[in-house]
């Protein structure tokens, strides 16, 4: 993983368009940007480590970070959270001084840019009023939590399959999975093998194409109906 600094004012144009930082002065977020450093990642490279002392917070410019747990008793992973360009992530630490609650890895080549976490809180102290950003944030974040846990509670395996693809489809109906067989089972919640023996129902149905990574939605309205 490498490091170097960005341009000031290509960054400052960066933060000017996450909620994290909004109603920030422009003067606010060149002395951000002034702090922060870029970090270019191969896929596999860590970020930080669950249990690491956290000390910046981190905005996605290219590319993918999973966010993931590891079970203790063995070598899976549970896939939290998929942050993408624009994304902030790692602010969490900076609210309550907490170790890291989970690992942050790059799922294929990304760059992220680092924040420190002293220039962001003197931004806070000396404008308290943003503090309101990261409530609101955090309150999504919650959000998008509940909505993991309802679905482990309310879908089967094969249900929670069908809609992470809806998911990833992003409205289209062909799309190439932006992550490996591996990788969706963690974000099911669910070993590969239960994971592809769902897409595979979903292929002998004729509801879903696929080639390798590549998929193509047939019927979406059973896939969707299917996530419900």
């Amino acid at each position: 993983m490498s490091s170097n600094a960005p341009s000031t004012s290509d960054i400052t144009d960066v933060l000017a368009e996450i909620d994290f930082f909004a109603d920030a002065t422009t003067a606010d977020l060149r002395a951000l940007a002034a702090a922060a450093t870029r970090h270019d990642m191969v896929r596999n490279d860590v970020l930080f480590d669950e249990g690491d002392e956290p000390d910046a917070l981190y905005v996605v410019l290219s590319g993918r970070i999973a966010i993931v747990k590891h079970s203790e008793s063995d070598d899976r992973e549970s896939v939290i959270a998929l942050m993408e360009p624009g994304d902030l992530f790692g602010e969490l630490g900076m609210l309550d001084d907490q170790p890291r609650s989970a690992t942050g890895r790059a799922l294929e080549a990304s760059t992220v840019m680092t924040i420190p976490f002293t220039p962001v809180r003197e931004l806070f102290a000396a404008r308290p009023e943003l503090v309101w950003n990261a409530a609101r944030l955090l309150a999504r974040r919650l959000r998008t939590m509940d909505g993991v846990l309802a679905d482990s509670v309310f879908l089967d395996v094969t249900g929670r399959t069908a809609k992470r693809l809806i998911e990833m489809s992003e409205g289209a109906d062909e799309f190439a999975l932006p992550v490996t067989q591996e990788e969706l089972a963690g974000m099911v919640g669910a070993s590969r093998e239960r994971v592809n023996k769902a897409i595979s129902s979903f292929v002998r149905l004729g509801w879903l194409e696929q080639h390798d990574r590549r998929y193509r939605i047939v019927q979406r309205d059973r896939l969707e109906q299917r996530a419900r």
